[in-house]
């Protein structure tokens, strides 16, 4: 099938969700050619939906593309799937990647949840682009990095862009330690049996919906 397979609309990555299709719309208007309208959307994604790790759950709304879109925020699972989307809805061919990271952006009490600074799954998105894939990771918007001194993530649509390999103090920051591959569509109930095993605290907060305030716990944490 070769790309065309990621054209194609999925659960999770639902490209043909109405509120999808005019949120990429909108975002590309202007935009002279593939290349340049991923890296609007990739912008759109990134800085119009909010970071947010405290939003989460077993239910599948959480990680769909579209659910993610009306919430405003999300995680990076829900991010990745939603610029897939939204890729897909103009033509561009999209898939979701996975990976392990370390020394993830996280706050200390989100790391006291997590049981340590691995963050398994951690998603991104790849774009087909004058015939090759191109990464991007659209998970921490401007005002988050902001607050925790690093620099934001570009993307020029050329070149990867994948993660916060230093802080501004040029510190050592997240480091990708086992790569999980590239999907069409978001592998929900793997995510779901690994995130149970290995976030059992978390898993349980946000059942209960007590969720903290990742965005306040970063700007008292870095002042």
């Amino acid at each position: 099938m070769g790309v065309e397979r990621y054209l194609a609309e999925g659960e999770f990555v639902d490209s043909d969700d109405a509120d999808v299709r005019e949120f990429a719309k909108k975002a590309s208007t202007g935009a002279g050619d593939d290349v340049s309208r991923a890296v609007t959307l990739y912008y759109a994604v990134r800085d119009e939906i909010l970071y947010d790790p405290y939003y989460g759950g077993e239910e599948q709304k959480y990680f769909r593309a579209g659910d993610c879109l009306r919430a405003k925020r999300g995680f990076c699972i829900p991010k990745a799937a939603l610029l897939a989307a939204a890729a897909r809805s103009i033509g561009i061919p999209a898939r979701v990647g996975y990976a392990d990271v370390r020394n993830h952006l996280s706050t200390k009490k989100l790391l006291e949840l997590m049981g340590g600074d691995l963050f398994i799954w951690h998603s991104f998105t790849e774009l087909y682009l004058e015939g090759r894939w191109v990464k991007a990771t659209p998970a921490f918007n401007l005002s988050l990095c902001q607050r925790f001194g690093v620099h934001p993530l570009e993307f020029d649509g050329r070149h990867d862009s994948l993660f916060h390999e230093f802080d501004r103090e040029g510190r050592r920051h997240m480091e990708y330690v086992r790569e999980r591959g590239n999907y069409a569509d978001v592998p929900y109930e793997a995510i779901i049996e690994d995130f149970k095993k290995t976030y059992p605290h978390w898993m349980m907060l946000v059942a209960k919906g007590k969720r903290g305030n990742f965005a306040a716990e970063a700007q008292t944490e870095n002042r």
